[in-house]
Order: structure tokens, then sequence, then C-alpha cells
């Protein structure tokens, strides 16, 4: 049986012989001094290149999703530039996600 690795938004969904059952998400708690962003161009429809910035890993993109679910919903196409979202710092996602 495959195992995702901790920083997948599939980590937690059981895997039944050779399909992934409904998906499990994965949420991102709000902290209060989460830092407010408003993407820019660099990042319009690319939240893996921020993911990599911030965390050094583009595989976290998902979380800006699971952080911001009234304002992001439909990945990428709505990772346009001049949208605020809250970023989650990486002390957060190491203990939430486990990793």
């Amino acid at each position: 049986m495959a195992q995702y690795d901790a920083t997948s938004p599939y980590f937690t969904t059981p895997y039944q012989q050779f399909f992934l059952s409904n998906m499990v998400n994965r949420p991102i708690p709000a902290e209060s001094d989460d830092r407010l962003f408003q993407i820019n161009q660099v990042y319009q429809y690319r939240p893996d290149l921020l993911a990599f910035d911030l965390y050094d890993n583009a595989s976290l993109w998902w979380v800006f999703y699971q952080r911001n679910p009234n304002t992001l919903t439909a990945p990428p196409w709505d990772f346009l530039a001049n949208t605020q979202i809250y970023l989650p710092k990486l002390s957060v996602l190491r203990s939430t996600l486990g990793f």
C-alpha cells in the first residue's frame, strides 16, 4: 500500500486496493498572527511558486487553499493577482502536518 508524504494533501486519505477513498481534508488552523498577503503578478496562477519561495517546498501549494477556503476554491485558476490571502507560518504547518 502506498503511503503519501506528510506534506501531501492526501496523507490522511485512505487508500483501498488501487484507488484513493474520498479525500479527507487536512485543515490548516487560522492563527491571529497569520500574514495577510496580496498575490502579485509573479505568483498569479502559481501557488506552487509561492509555496516554494515561502516554505522551500512547492508541494505545499495546497495549504493556501485549505487556509483560505472562502477566497480560494478552484486551484490554480483563482490564484489571481490582487487577491488577498492569509499565509500560514511554516511552524504551524510543521506542527499541524507533522513534518
